[in-house]
């Protein structure tokens, strides 16, 4: 397949609109030159439909569209449960988390940790996400997109490579944070259409003259085994969704890991103008993340019928996007390429961010405040960072994810050592006073170490029943710990004063609305 003139076009008119209107949004008003808080957290003036949409637009990237489609092909429908599943979680961080962090003027996560905990625990999980975005995550987007540029432009995987890498870094290093989120909302617009687009052509050329409804219907009796939302411990793949855990274990564990402690996504709300904004736009990508899986998993599902011997289940997606028309190719081209851009420009700010202040800044934000110049040299450093953690995800991108076949389930099990852990230490730390910061770098510790002897001594438990099994047993060791090793006095800087879990009846309503179309959708694909 390779893009007609048109298509080319198309994609040429994106690539220079979307890289003008992030420069313009980044313009330094009235020769005012941006401070750290400018840059990294867009001044902390972000309305609620440019939260909601960047929180999308930094999840949904290649290791969503080109994974997750992928393992639909190979799966079924059960894997649409990480996005459904996430809008729940959405609303708990939203209604729970939120109120704390915003009240306390959070800026990065492992600022919280050292405000509830004390500097070394800071210092160790800046170290962790810092490696854990590079080597996985960004490493992930690129590679993945890459796959999809070369399978659909046919162009040279290396050359797709390093031009994503560099497009997205020259896309945000201007104006940081508020480049990325408030060109957000025209990525998500592209990417919802172009994900519709496939799906209702996908559908179609099933259905012949019976329509998308009659694909759809053709598609569940030809795979009637891809539309089982829960998976039987008989299915091949009950190692990747082990049943019920989808709903009431692990997989808990990854969610509030990722919506509700992962700088690269929690970075957005924490940038709102105000708690009711961020909650607003929470609820926005709670409902945008209930719409994925027919914009993702849907065309996946469908290559099972049109495309059912491609060499790999990562090349469903790329292979439906040839029944695109001229011209429509290039706007659904230029949609995927949106969700990658987008997606690994988050990546890249968020790693500037925790580089640049939560170990650069450390150092001089102990000789006293800092003044302009010390403020643009933060904004420098970190442009720096970006320039070098982008640099390193090319160079590493093939040797770490060449050989995989679904590398969206890669990610989630390789990132399953860490996250037990991680929301044990943030759970302990928002809600529990008496935790210490013994207690937290146990827990840290513990949850990568007791994951891999899991593994080892027991590799037929699915990852996501690991998972579960060392939260419950990295909290209790956090507890044990907290209450032999008492922390200072002093340690404990988080502040429950002013905060109220209480939320509008917008939310509450948009809440419970979630949750019946949950009920609804799986009691549909049970």
């Amino acid at each position: 397949m390779r893009l007609s003139t048109i298509d080319l076009v198309v994609v040429v008119i994106y690539a220079i609109g979307i890289f003008g209107l992030a420069q313009w949004v980044s313009r330094d008003k009235g020769g005012r030159e941006k401070d750290s808080s400018d840059y990294f957290l867009a001044s902390k003036s972000l309305p609620w439909w440019a939260i909601g949409a960047s929180l999308i637009a930094a999840n949904i990237s290649a290791e969503q569209i080109v994974g997750m489609a992928g393992s639909g092909y190979a799966i079924g429908l059960a894997i649409a449960s990480y996005e459904w599943m996430a809008a729940l979680t959405l609303l708990i961080v939203g209604k729970f988390f939120l109120p704390i962090f915003l009240r306390n003027e959070i800026y990065t996560m492992p600022q919280f940790l050292e405000q509830r905990y004390g500097p070394s625990i800071r210092t160790l999980m800046a170290v962790f996400w810092l490696a854990l975005y590079v080597f996985v995550n960004l490493t992930s987007i690129i590679w993945l997109g890459s796959i999809a540029v070369t399978q659909v432009a046919g162009v040279d995987q290396t050359v797709a490579l390093v031009g994503l890498g560099l497009f997205a870094l020259l896309y945000q290093i201007r104006g940081g944070l508020k480049a990325v989120a408030l060109t957000d909302i025209v990525q998500v617009t592209l990417l919802v259409f172009g994900g519709l687009t496939i799906s209702y052509l996908t559908l179609s050329q099933i259905g012949g003259d019976a329509g998308v409804l009659g694909g759809f219907h053709e598609l569940t009796r030809r795979a009637p085994e891809k539309f089982d939302m829960i998976l039987s411990a008989d299915n091949p793949f009950y190692k990747d969704l082990p049943g019920l855990s989808v709903l009431i274990g692990g997989m808990w564990i990854a969610n509030l890991s990722y919506w509700g402690f992962n700088q690269y996504i929690i970075q957005r709300a924490l940038a709102a103008k105000s708690l009711p904004e961020a909650q607003k736009g929470i609820v926005f990508a709670a409902f945008l993340k209930l719409l994925m899986p027919l914009v993702i998993v849907v065309p996946g599902i469908a290559a099972v019928v049109l495309a059912p011997d491609l060499a790999k289940p990562d090349e469903a997606y790329p292979t439906m996007m040839r029944l695109l028309p001229s011209g429509l190719l290039g706007l659904v081209f230029a949609a995927l390429i949106a969700a990658i851009i987008a997606s690994t420009a988050s990546k890249i700010n968020s790693i500037a961010t925790i580089f640049t202040l939560d170990l650069y800044a450390k150092r001089t934000s102990e000789s006293g405040a800092m003044d302009a110049v010390q403020e643009r040299k933060l904004v420098r450093i970190g442009r720096i960072a970006a320039s070098v953690a982008i640099l390193i995800a090319i160079l590493a991108a093939r040797p770490l994810l060449g050989g995989a076949d679904q590398a969206f389930q890669f990610i989630q099990e390789f990132s399953g050592f860490f996250t037990p852990g991680i929301t044990v230490i943030f759970l302990l730390g928002l809600f529990w006073k008496r935790a210490t910061e013994a207690g937290a770098i146990g827990a840290a510790i513990s949850s990568v170490l007791l994951s891999w002897l899991l593994r080892t001594v027991a590799p037929g438990i699915p990852f996501m029943d690991r998972m579960g099994i060392v939260f419950l047993l990295s909290l209790a060791l956090a507890v044990v710990l907290s209450l032999a090793m008492k922390g200072r006095g002093d340690a404990n800087r988080i502040t429950m004063d002013g905060v109220r879990f209480g939320t509008s009846t917008g939310f509450n309503i948009a809440g419970v609305g979630v949750i019946l179309i949950l009920i609804a959708l799986y009691a549909t694909w049970w």
